[in-house]
Parts: structure tokens; C-alpha cells; sequence
């Protein structure tokens, strides 16, 4: 076996028990990856200079298949049920032999790699791949060390992924051939069955999720994050998929922290990953300029497809899947902010895309209401998105990010409402779905008018508005924010039939309060009260 590349000194992969692999290729540079995926007629270059891949039969990730082992170290802490699905030790171990013994002959790329740029708080990856793109991709989505810090590199955790590797649910505990597995006793991640890169992504952001609150006090967040140029004000973007995190993050005139993943301490922000993975459905240059000119040689396009007779990317083609996805790091920003580090919030956006049409563009959230609509995280599926779809259907989905949080979601939103406390930060609610009717009717609510009002928030120009709170969801609405007409900004007002908003209103509050029953025993009395109310017009 002949390894190349920059191998750490301190282990190689003999410690899993890999000893008849193919060639082991160590910590190859992105022009070295980009060459042997083409030569492994794994991907296309495209007219940028990215790379085009396929993710085969997954483009997406697959929560019903992923599973964490249940063992000593979890059993009494992880928030189990449709979420964290349990396996046995016993299960892992067989799945983790026959992956290991299925790698025999086979080339592997090997990466080491940072997660979180904040030292105190950084866990050491390896990443071991079966396609020299998946490599590429976790080279641009985590933190890339220097030269010097690969020797002596220790991985305190590993991912071993191949997507060629199927496994058996008759005998393995899995719900199907495909699997992501979390074990954090052997502090390892198994991945097979799906080439969906992103399971290797959001896998490690699990275990974050996992050890900084449970361990470290440190509140983990499925948000974007940005600054100001003069690094005085940082500001945090919750959103689920769809709602404009990393869009609305990647703002020319502040420095990008990060589009995703985020820890808070008491010293500030800081991101966990080295790169960015957006969406491209629909990306132009005119919508979104920083995103359009970071998709460069080095990064990635998912699933894309080219225009006919071109290298050029058609991103309207939805052939493949509308989740086509380009990965690049983070330095492809022009802005980015390196390290990415950040002070402490003064500026919390809750993104919604509400399919609906009810909420405000943007208001205002008590302690109580931010809890609460935390707590909810709330958007909207629109018809044609997924099969059986055919009207907006309301999508909850705890701190953001329920599908990534091992514990339950009561331990994030405390965390969260003590630092909002502690440091007085302002919350907003901000809808960049639908205005003047739901999804159908109404229009979606234009970016630039979105920007304008999240740039009136960050300077304060927003806060010296007058407010009218909205007769359902109690949240305050700025009667006039600069560069947005003033009848946009109540959304009664953008409705020709108004009684027909106020039954929609009151239909969307009950769908909160329906969610919200599985969370009420403990929620106090601030958070009940932060609830919209039913039966109401709204006035």
C-alpha cells in the first residue's frame, strides 16, 4: 500500500483496522482532488472551473436512516425517538467490519480537518473517502489546517464514507441499504449507501450539537452569521432550507462569518465550518452576485445539469432534483471574515418563509414570543417542492434545526434565552415568503426590500419606527422602514380581501399552537405568552 500526499505523523489509517486498501492518497490539494475525480470519470468541469458531480439515487440527506448508537454515553442523554433513531453497539460493529472489509482494493482519500474555528472548542477530523469529490467537498466545507499543523494532527473524530457500501437490514439494524451511523463513545461516523455529501456535513454538526452544550456550555446553532466591517456588531440568521440564511448572510457591505453552522460562547461567535453550501435552484448573478462568483475552480455543483451543447450550468433545470447545491470555501467570499470569529450578537433574525402569507416582512419579538417562534421554527412548504404537495403546508422544526440536535430541544432554547437575557440582543421575525395572498395568490416578498429592512435593524434605523403589534401574533410592525413602501410592511394591508387574511391568520396561529402542545409542559409563562391567539380579527 503506497500512501501520498501529507500524512499526519501521529496515525495512519492502520488504526481502523484498514491494512488492504488500495492507495491511500493523504490531504491532496483541491487542483489534485479536482484531477482524480476526472480521471475517475466521477464529475465534469464546468466554464467556471467547478466541478460538477451527482450524488446518484440520494440528493438529499435521509433522516429515516440515521441512526445513533445507543450505549453507556447516550442512553440517558440523547433526545430519542423519530430524530435520533437508536442501533446497538453490537450492530455498529458488524456494519463497521464489513464497511472496513469492503474497502479492500479500493483507493482512499484521506483528509485532516478542523471543526470550529474558535481553538478552544475545535474538534479534529479525519475524513476517509472512497470518491476523491467527497474529499474535495469536506476540504471545502471544513477548516482547512496549515502544513505545520498537520504534523502531529491526533483525529479526535473520524467519518468513514462509502457510498458504495450497502447495508443489509435483515441482519444490520438498519431501516434500508443506506445509513449514516453516530457513535460517540467510538467517536466515529459511518456513512454508506448514499453519495449524498452533505450526510458528512450535517453529521458532524450533530456531534457539535451533541458535546458543546452537553459538555462544553457552549450553545451550538443552525444559523448564518455576519459583521460589520468595523467588527462591532455581529448578527445571527436562523432559518430553515429555503428561507434566505445563507443569501441574506452574504451581504456585500459586512464581512460573512459563516452560512450554517454556528457555536456562542461568552466571547462571541464563531463558525464551525471552512465553507459554504447553498442552494443554486434559480441562482443568478443579479440575485445573488457573492454566491454566483464564489462557484470557481475548487468548488462543487450537485446535481446541476449544463445548457445544451455547453459547460455552462443551466441552474433552472430541475431534472435531477430542485435541491442542487454548489460547495466552495469559505475565501471564495470575497468578504468573508478570517478566522471566522465574531462578537457577541445585537441582532437576531428568525427567517420564515411563510407560503401563507400572514406574517409581517419583519417585526419585532418580546423575550417570550422569541422563545416561542424558537422553539416552533417555523416556515412554509410550497406546492411542487415535494411529491404530494399541491397546496402550502406549514414545516416546524425545533431551533431551526431539529433533524441535527441529539439533545432534546429544550437544552437550545434555554441556552438561547439566557444569552438573549444576559446580553440584551434584539430578535426579529422576518418573513421573505409570501405577501398580498399564500403561495398562488400573492407575490414573494423582494429581496431587496428584505435587505433594506435587515439593514435598518442592524443601524438602528429600524428600532426608531413606529410599531403596531399584530392583533394574532402579538409581534410589533414598523410603521415605515427606509427603501420598502410603508403599506408592505403590515401584511393585512397587501391583501384585497381582508377577511380572507384574517381566516388564514387565525388558521396559521392554530397550526403554532398545535405544534407548540408537545413543548407546553414546560414551557413557563413568558414563552405561553409569547403564543399567537385565535379567534381574533386582526385590526
Amino acid at each position: 500500500m503506497v500512501e501520498y500526499g501529507l500524512k499526519s505523523t501521529v496515525s495512519g489509517i492502520d488504526k481502523y483496522d484498514i491494512d488492504r486498501a488500495g492507495q491511500v492518497f493523504w490531504n491532496l490539494t483541491p487542483a489534485e482532488l479536482v484531477e482524480h475525480a476526472l480521471n475517475n470519470d466521477e464529475g465534469k468541469l464546468t466554464d467556471t472551473g467547478a466541478l460538477m458531480c451527482d450524488t446518484g439515487k440520494f440528493t438529499g440527506r435521509s433522516p429515516k436512516d440515521r441512526f445513533v448508537v445507543e450505549d453507556e454515553k447516550t442512553k440517558d442523554s440523547v433526545w430519542w425517538g423519530d430524530i435520533n433513531i437508536p442501533i446497538s453497539p453490537d450492530h455498529f460493529d458488524k456494519i463497521y467490519k464489513k464497511m472496513i472489509a469492503n474497502l479492500e482494493g479500493k483507493n482512499l482519500y484521506v483528509r485532516d480537518a478542523f471543526a470550529g474555528a474558535d481553538p478552544r472548542y475545535r474538534l479534529n477530523l479525519r475524513v476517509i473517502n472512497t470518491k476523491a469529490w467527497q474529499n474535495l467537498f469536506c476540504n471545502n466545507m471544513f477548516m482547512r489546517p496549515e502544513r505545520s499543523e498537520l504534523e502531529g494532527f491526533d483525529p479526535n473524530f473520524t467519518i468513514i464514507c462509502d457510498p458504495d457500501f450497502k447495508a443489509d437490514p435483515s441482519s444490520d439494524g438498519t431501516r434500508q441499504e443506506n445509513f449514516a451511523i453516530i457513535n460517540f463513545t467510538k467517536r466515529m461516523i459511518l456513512i454508506g449507501g448514499t453519495a449524498y455529501a452533505g450526510e458528512m456535513k450535517k453529521g458532524i454538526f450533530s456531534v457539535l450539537n451533541f458535546i458543546l452544550p452537553h459538555d462544553e456550555n457552549v450553545l451550538s446553532m443552525h444559523c448564518s452569521a455576519n459583521m460589520s466591517m468595523d467588527e462591532t456588531d455581529t448578527a445571527i440568521f436562523f432559518g430553515l432550507s429555503g428561507t434566505g440564511k445563507t443569501t441574506l448572510s452574504a451581504d456585500p457591505e459586512r464581512h460573512l462569518i459563516g452560512d450554517d453552522e454556528h457555536g456562542w460562547t461568552d466571547n462571541g461567535v464563531f463558525n464551525f465550518e471552512g465553507g459554504c453550501y447553498a442552494k443554486v435552484i434559480d441562482l443568478t448573478r443579479e440575485k445573488e452576485p457573492e454566491i454566483w462568483d464564489a462557484i470557481k475552480f475548487g468548488a462543487i455543483v450537485e446535481n446541476t445539469r449544463f445548457k445544451e451543447g455547453t459547460r455552462t450550468v443551466d441552474y433552472e433545470n430541475t431534472s435531477v432534483t430542485e435541491n442542487t447545491r454548489t460547495a466552495y470555501p469559505i475565501h471564495h467570499i470575497a468578504n468573508a471574515k478570517i478566522p471566522s470569529m465574531g462578537g457577541i450578537p445585537k441582532n437576531i433574525f428568525f427567517l420564515t418563509c411563510d407560503a401563507f402569507g400572514v406574517l409581517p416582512p419583519i417585526s419585532r419579538l418580546s423575550k417570550g414570543q422569541a422563545m416561542f417562534h424558537f422553539i416552533s421554527g417555523y416556515t412554509a412548504k410550497v406546492a411542487g417542492t415535494e411529491a404530494g404537495i399541491t397546496e402550502p403546508q406549514s414545516a416546524f422544526s425545533a431551533c431551526f434545526g431539529a433533524p441535527f440536535l441529539p439533545l432534546h430541544p429544550t437544552k437550545y432554547a434555554e441556552m438561547l434565552g439566557e444569552k438573549m437575557e444576559k446580553y440584551d440582543v434584539n430578535v426579529w421575525l422576518v418573513n421573505t415568503g409570501w405577501s398580498g395572498g399564500p403561495y398562488g395568490v400573492g407575490s414573494r416578498m423582494k429581496l431587496p426590500y428584505t435587505r433594506a429592512m435587515i439593514t435598518a435593524a442592524l443601524n438602528g434605523t429600524l428600532a426608531k419606527s413606529d410599531f403596531v403589534k399584530h392583533g394574532i401574533f402579538g409581534c410589533e410592525m414598523p410603521t415605515s422602514c427606509p427603501n420598502v413602501p410603508d403599506e408592505v410592511l403590515d401584511p393585512r394591508k397587501t391583501w384585497e380581501d381582508k377577511d380572507a387574511y384574517d381566516e388564514k391568520a387565525n388558521n396559521l396561529a392554530s397550526m403554532f399552537i398545535k405544534n407548540f402542545d408537545k413543548y407546553s409542559d414546560f414551557a413557563n409563562d413568558e414563552i405561553m405568552a409569547g403564543a399567537p391567539v385565535t379567534g381574533e380579527k386582526v385590526k
